[in-house]
């Protein structure tokens, strides 16, 4: 470990301490994954302490573990991952936040510590169902209003619930169920008749 990341990790045990539940430094970049209830305490003291000083979210995102390891994960199936940058101190971190119910997956807002979270949980909200309790804008940024499920889970079917087309007599784009019949595809190999046949060639 570099004597950057040694400082960094340090300064994380200094300030968070328990609030860590556990920390891993891989590829150059220390991850510290945080319980739910301690994460907006958590992430203000990232931003505000200043031998920490992360004054950038750079980026933030779910996951779904459910099918992780091919399928032996047995933790949480939602998380919130965040990556965080200091400028003043030249390094980055990684913290990730699981979500405590799978069934309704919900981690606290940091849109009032770093308004650039805004479009991320947004994004994270419609493609995850991940909700994010202090957004004052929670909604759909990708697909339509109208679309039913979030197609970054796991579960969700690779050709969807509906279709959407042009109907020219309606003259509107009009939703219908999917018509698509699933299929395995198996190559066709065709070859001549005399194919391997040395004498003719």
């Amino acid at each position: 470990m570099s004597a950057k990341l040694e400082l960094l990790s340090q300064n994380l045990q200094k300030h968070l301490g328990d609030r860590i539940v556990e920390a891993q430094m891989a590829l150059g970049e220390i991850s510290i994954d945080v319980d739910v209830t301690a994460y907006l305490e958590t992430m203000l003291l990232l931003r505000d302490q200043s031998d920490l000083g992360f004054e950038q979210l750079i980026d933030l995102c779910g996951v779904d573990y459910s099918t992780y390891g091919d399928g032996c994960w047995s933790g949480k199936r939602f998380a919130v991952v965040t990556h965080l940058t200091s400028i003043a101190n030249n390094w980055r971190l990684r913290v990730r936040c699981f979500a405590p119910d799978d069934d309704f997956p919900s981690v606290p807002s940091v849109v009032a510590l770093w308004n650039s979270a805004n479009w991320f949980e947004r994004e994270a909200f419609d493609l995850f169902g991940i909700v994010f309790p202090g957004h004052a804008d929670l909604r759909r940024i990708l697909t339509d209003y109208g679309f039913v499920g979030h197609p970054f889970r796991k579960d969700f079917p690779v050709s969807g619930y509906v279709e959407m087309r042009y109907d020219p007599e309606q003259r509107r784009v009009v939703y219908e169920p999917v018509t698509i019949e699933p299929r395995e595809i198996t190559p066709r190999i065709v070859r001549e008749a005399s194919y391997g046949d040395v004498e003719n060639g």
